[in-house]
């Protein structure tokens, strides 16, 4: 099969991009490099060091003997977007290819504009390019758990039967995202459901958990295949900023109480639940829907498994200042059978995986930049907390 993973410079399109190839896949990458421009911005890197685009491609080459293409562009650039699909001939496309993080989202004005300009306009100009190129194409597209909030009821995968008034239908599950990030994620969701009852377009919307974990069997084949490791207060996952805490002798940074629970994968499960969509694609006019995650934990329960593994002192540190606007305790039950019945089979969070994590943070423990572990950016915006003249730019790597 030929795919095309967009943002295939990133934590997880790179790996995704590496197992496709392994498997006998046609992959091309595309990127703009606008992650690492982020690290610039924000004054922290990934803790393993990454490989320049094009060495880790000829290294993966090296390897495997698998050549993998790549495209520089950006897909809120409209040309570049159709171009790459007329010249790659794709019949999937993999879309990772936005800004992922809620608190860069929240930063300011100019943050919430980007992220939505980028996220909501590239995945619109990918919808258009797959549309008048070749509406066979299935766009397997990176969503998040995070777009249903988190509701007093369970949560189902992607859509909801409702009775009213004597009369029922299966209609969307309501939304209740928690960042302007998370909101262009439902605004992408919408697209896509659109496109396919349109135009005929096929789907598959991964509303995807907390990843964790750095290593996967391909990006352990050379270490200038490695993937990022972030754990800063702005990028980092939360169980593995925990772990570099940990090693770092930071205490272990709760926000509130820690009840805030969420669905929560192995970086190898990604790889899975996006191949097994590939190979069980979506049918013609099809948005579907998979929840993907594996297990659920809060916030303090990973904290004290990581304190429980650590062989060293750790302690936990609960931040009473919650610097995010959400329910600290609240019902969690969300549906994630679909990726089961198409086969996956799950790496659970148990010792083994968590003292990887630390095995890792320890080997770069001299990268670590202490300053950036704490939370920098409040979700709440009070007249005394605004600026006077709210600032429109960003850094130069976000020039289009």
């Amino acid at each position: 099969m030929r795919i095309l993973v967009l943002g295939g410079d990133g934590y997880l399109g790179w790996p995704t991009a590496l197992r496709l190839s392994w498997h006998g896949h046609d992959v091309g990458v595309v990127d703009n490099f606008a992650r690492r421009g982020y690290d610039l911005e924000m004054g922290v890197d990934s803790l393993v060091p990454i490989a320049p685009l094009p060495r880790r491609i000829r290294r993966w080459r090296e390897v495997s003997g698998s050549a993998i293409d790549a495209f520089v562009g950006d897909l809120t650039d409209p040309v570049f977007c159709s171009s790459v699909i007329e010249r790659f001939e794709p019949e999937a496309v993999v879309h990772f290819a936005e800004q992922r993080s809620a608190p860069y989202s929240m930063i300011d004005r100019a943050h919430a504009v980007y992220t939505q300009t980028n996220n909501v306009m590239g995945n619109l100009n990918l919808l258009y390019a797959i549309a008048e190129h070749d509406p066979s194409i299935h766009l397997v597209k990176l969503g998040t758990m995070g777009e249903y909030g988190t509701p007093n009821i369970d949560i189902e995968e992607g859509f909801i039967e409702i009775t009213h008034k004597g009369r029922t239908d299966v209609l969307p599950f309501p939304k209740q995202p928690g960042s302007f990030y998370h909101l262009s994620k439902v605004h992408d969701s919408h697209n896509i459901a659109f496109a396919c009852r349109i135009w005929g377009l096929r789907a598959t919307d991964l509303n995807q958990g907390v990843v964790y974990g750095q290593e996967t069997d391909e990006t352990g084949l050379d270490p200038e295949l490695a993937t990022r490791f972030d754990y800063d207060g702005v990028f980092g996952t939360v169980l593995n900023r925990f772990c570099v805490q940990a090693v770092s002798g930071h205490p272990l940074t709760v926000y509130g109480k820690g009840g805030q629970t969420r669905g929560m994968l192995d970086i190898r499960d990604t790889l899975a639940c996006v191949e097994l969509a590939l190979l069980h694609p979506a049918a013609e006019g099809e948005y579907r829907v998979f929840n993907q995650f594996t297990e659920s934990f809060s916030v303090l329960e990973m904290a004290q498994l990581v304190a429980e593994v650590y062989p060293g002192t750790c302690r936990i540190e609960h931040v009473a200042d919650n610097p995010r606007v959400e329910k600290e305790e609240h019902y969690y039950n969300a549906a994630h059978s679909k990726l089961l019945d198409l086969g996956l089979v799950p790496h659970l969070l148990e010792e083994p995986t968590i003292k990887g994590l630390l095995t890792v943070a320890e080997r770069y423990r001299d990268r670590v930049e202490p300053h950036a572990i704490s939370p920098t950016v409040q979700w709440r915006r009070t007249a005394s907390a605004l600026p006077s003249h709210p600032g429109v730019e960003l850094a130069e790597h976000h020039d289009r």
